[in-house]
């Protein structure tokens, strides 16, 4: 990082005084983000700078994260924030660690067990936020977008096997989604936003991407990714969120809906942003298509109940 740059971050009161600014570039966010070691005790914060239009959407993030520190969640504590020249910034503590999906692989089976039982224990806290009033319902929301990126899918060339086995199966369960609760959903919680650090639970990270809606759509992405980083953290995360017993039918036919949901927002999803990956993104729709037989099975085939490693 240039020495311009590090002058001018020290501008910002609360590390006018700190040791060393160090940039992080790992991340696929727009934000930069930068290591700060202050001078007393080790202490490190983490400091994000982003453009000022921003600013209000990263206030509610902010807000939120002092929600989340209400509720007692294991994650960055929010410190300070507000405009640094031609950017905004966000001052949060560090949580010391590495992400779980660079590190699990090296642990043991229970260990890794372990880990996603004390993250599903956080995601139970994180539920516990209801959403504004303004909010619309969950279940009118999800419908309507589904209906765009089915609608999309249709016209858009890619054909996923099997794709009416799969509409059916939404069609034929949609009906569930109608009673569920409005709740906060961090709605990006995998392994790649698990600090671990000596081989255990360290915090939770990256709420920015957050949503309103049943609590039960923040497992999808242990279908889509989690379980093929690690099964023993996807089955540590369902048993630790649900205190240690198994869940009822009602919570597998649910996350199957969503799952089966997600075929067709992820094709179009990646056709917009990312096409190049398209291949790479249906192998892993093909892989969780398989672990439930194109939903003939609720209860997708890497679950194990037997796995009481605790």
């Amino acid at each position: 990082m240039n020495r311009d740059k590090e002058t001018l971050l020290k501008q910002i009161p609360i590390i006018s005084n700190c040791k060393e600014v160090i940039q992080i570039n790992k991340g696929f966010s727009s934000d930069e983000k930068f290591l700060v070691h202050m001078n007393d005790d080790n202490e490190k914060l983490l400091l994000r700078t982003f453009q000022l239009e921003e600013f209000e959407s990263k206030k509610k993030e902010y807000l939120i994260l002092e929600r989340m520190w209400e509720y007692k969640v294991t994650c960055s504590r929010p410190i300070s924030m507000g405009e640094l020249g031609s950017r905004g910034y966000m001052i949060t503590s560090y949580i010391e660690g590495k992400d779980a999906e660079d590190e699990i692989h090296k642990y043991s089976a229970k260990e890794q067990f372990d880990i996603g039982f004390e993250a599903g224990k956080e995601l139970r806290k994180i539920h516990q936020f209801t959403a504004p009033c303004h909010i619309t319902s969950w279940h009118l929301r999800k419908e309507k977008k589904h209906k765009k990126y089915y609608e999309d899918y249709l016209a858009c060339g890619i054909k996923v096997e099997n794709d009416q086995k799969i509409m059916n199966f939404i069609q034929e369960n949609i009906h569930h989604m109608k009673k569920r609760p409005n709740l906060f959903q961090h709605d990006d919680f995998h392994p790649g936003n698990i600090i671990v650090n000596n081989k255990q639970f360290a915090g939770v990270i990256d709420f920015n991407r957050y949503d309103w809606g049943d609590p039960i759509h923040d497992f999808l992405k242990i279908g889509i990714f989690s379980r093929e980083v690690s099964i023993p953290f996807s089955i540590g995360q369902i048993r630790g969120y649900f205190n240690n017993t198994e869940p009822d039918e009602y919570f597998w036919r649910l996350y199957s809906l969503y799952l089966a949901m997600c075929v067709f927002s992820t094709v179009i999803w990646t056709l917009k942003t990312i096409p190049d990956n398209m291949d790479d993104m249906l192998g892993k729709v093909y892989a969780f298509l398989e672990d439930h037989d194109y939903f003939c099975k609720i209860k997708p085939k890497w679950y194990t109940e037997e796995m009481h490693v605790r």
